[in-house]
């Protein structure tokens, strides 16, 4: 599990790193374009439930910090989905993985036929 350390106060997210990835990847994005946004995510019913969100700007310290030394792969359909998301709410939600998106073949092509008269 890797956490993500927000602001000063040093409130901790613990994240496994694979999410932990996606999310860096978002908020970098995000922040390299001088864009604030915010980060939600739910609470365990140990600690009431419901949910969290954070505001993420420019000048507010953001530090994440992962587990494994080996940088997991990140997923680009879950990424496309986690940055439309961002951008469409300005939340940042983190939730479940989307699946890879599957590469499409393109369709055989064929001759056409010739028609048929009719007369």
């Amino acid at each position: 599990m890797g956490k993500l350390i927000y602001g000063s106060s040093s409130r901790e997210l613990e994240l496994d790193d694979r999410m932990l990835a996606h999310v860096k990847s978002i908020a970098v994005m995000k922040l390299r374009r001088n864009e604030s946004f915010t980060i939600s995510w739910p609470r365990s019913l140990e600690t009431g439930g419901g949910r969290v969100t954070i505001w993420v700007h420019p000048s507010i310290s953001l530090q994440f910090e992962f587990d494994q030394e080996q940088r997991p792969e990140l997923n680009r359909s879950w990424l496309e989905s986690m940055m439309q998301e961002a951008n469409k709410t300005g939340d940042l939600a983190i939730g479940r993985e989307v699946p890879e998106a599957m590469p499409t073949r393109p369709a055989p092509v064929t001759e056409p036929r010739p028609r048929k008269s009719s007369a």
